[in-house]
C-alpha cells in the first residue's frame, strides 16, 4: 500500500505494509553514511535490520520520552555527526515514535543547512500522524515544539508489524490522532471508532488517517491556513501535556483537548468513544487533579501557544463530524473552557 505526498520538489512516497523493514534498502538511499536515531525503548531488531542494509551505518540511541526533544540532545547528535565526518550527502534515519522522528528530522534540518532524512515510525501515533508533513522540532522552556522547522522526509516506511511490541495503552494513545483525522475530514474513519476498536483493521486506519493529512499538507505545506485543522484538540491538549509530568500521553492530552473544545453531540460522541477505548476514567481523573494543582501553569502554556497572536488563538472546532473549521478564539475563552 502506497501514498505519494505531492509537494513538487519535496514530494515523497509513504509505503505501508507488514514485515517490510527489509525493503529499506530499496526505498531509501542507504549507500552512504547513515545516522540511525532511535530510543532505548525500541526493540533492537528494528534498527539492526536497517543497519544491515546500510553501507556505512552508525546508531545513536536517546532516552525514551519528551525530555529527549531538547537542545542538549540535538547538540549531542550534531557533535557525533561532525566528529564522524558526516557530509551534506549523507543522511539521517529515524526509527521510533514521534519524539525520535521530530528530533532526528530537526537534526537533519540543521546539519550542513539540511541533509536527507528518512522516517521509519514504530508507534501508532507516529504512523497515523507525525510520520508525514515535515514538521520537526524540539521543546523549549516548557513549551512543546517551540523550536523547529519544516523539513520533509525523502521517504517513509510504515511497517505495522512493529506495533506488535506496543502495550495496549500506547496503541490507544496513537489511535486518538486517527480519531482526530476522522473528526476533521473523514466521518467514515470517525465512525469506525464508534464500533469496537479491536475489530478495526490497523492498516486501513493508518491509510485513511494519512490520506486526510496528505490532502491537507499538499494544500498547505507550511501551515498558513488549512493545515491548522490538524491541530484539533492540540491547543488545550498541549497545555495539559506541558504540566502533567508524564501522567498522560500525548494522544490522551489531545483527547481531552478535543473534548473540552467541543459541544453537544460532538462532545457526547467523543466521550462515548473514550469510554469504549477504556481511557475516559484515567484521563478525566488526571485532568481534574491538574485543575486543582496546576491550573495557572496550564493557562500560561495556552497563552504562549505558537498559534496565539495578540490574545487570539487559531483553534479548531468541529460542529459536524468530518467538517472541522478554524476559529479565532480569544485566549480568555479557551481558559474558560479549561474550567468547564
Amino acid at each position: 500500500m502506497k501514498l505519494t505526498i505531492n509537494l513538487k520538489e519535496n514530494s515523497y512516497d509513504v509505503t505501508i505494509g507488514k514485515d517490510i523493514l527489509h525493503l529499506c534498502k530499496e526505498l531509501f538511499n542507504l549507500n552512504r553514511k547513515v545516522l540511525i536515531v532511535t530510543d532505548d525503548n525500541i526493540p533492537s531488531e528494528y534498527y539492526q535490520k536497517i543497519k544491515e542494509q546500510a553501507k556505512d551505518p552508525m546508531i545513536v540511541t536517546v532516552r525514551n520520552g519528551e525530555k529527549s526533544k531538547s537542545f542538549e540532545t540535538a547538540e549531542k547528535i550534531l557533535k557525533i555527526m561532525l566528529d564522524n565526518n558526516f557530509s551534506r550527502k549523507d543522511c539521517v534515519v529515524a526509527v521510533g515514535g514521534g519524539v525520535v522522528g521530530d528530533l532526528a528530522g530537526f537534526v537533519a534540518s540543521l546539519y550542513m543547512r539540511g541533509i536527507d532524512f528518512y522516517n521509519v515510525p514504530t508507534t501508532v501515533l507516529s504512523q497515523v500522524d507525525s510520520s508525514i508533513g515535515g514538521k520537526v522540532g524540539i521543546n523549549f522552556e516548557g513549551v512543546k515544539n517551540a523550536i523547529g522547522a519544516f523539513h520533509q522526509p525523502k521517504s517513509v516506511l510504515i511497517d505495522i508489524s512493529t506495533l506488535n511490541s506496543l502495550p495496549p495503552r500506547q496503541i490507544k494513545n496513537g489511535l486518538i490522532e486517527a480519531l482526530k483525522s476522522g473528526a476533521i475530514r473523514d466521518d467514515s474513519l470517525f465512525e469506525l471508532f464508534e464500533n469496537d476498536y479491536r475489530d478495526m483493521d490497523m492498516q486501513t486506519v493508518i491509510y485513511k488517517s494519512l490520506k486526510v493529512k496528505k490532502t491537507i499538507v499538499e494544500n498547505d505545506e507550511k501551515e498558513n491556513g488549512e493545515r491548522k485543522l490538524l491541530n484539533f484538540g492540540h491547543t488545550l491538549g498541549h497545555g495539559i501535556e506541558s504540566v502533567c509530568d508524564g501522567k498522560l500521553y500525548h494522544g490522551e492530552c489531545v483527547a481531552l483537548g478535543m473534548y473540552l473544545i467541543s459541544d453537544g453531540d460532538i462532545k457526547s460522541r467523543l466521550k462515548n468513544i473514550y469510554e469504549k477505548l477504556g481511557i475516559w476514567d484515567r484521563i478525566y481523573g488526571v485532568y481534574t487533579e491538574l485543575l486543582e494543582t496546576k491550573r495557572q501553569e496550564m493557562i500560561n502554556a495556552i497563552i504562549h501557544d505558537k498559534k496565539t497572536v495578540k490574545d487570539i488563538c487559531s483553534a479548531v472546532v468541529v460542529e459536524k463530524i468530518g467538517n472541522g473549521k478554524i476559529s479565532q478564539i480569544p485566549t480568555e475563552k479557551l481558559v474558560e473552557l479549561l474550567r468547564r
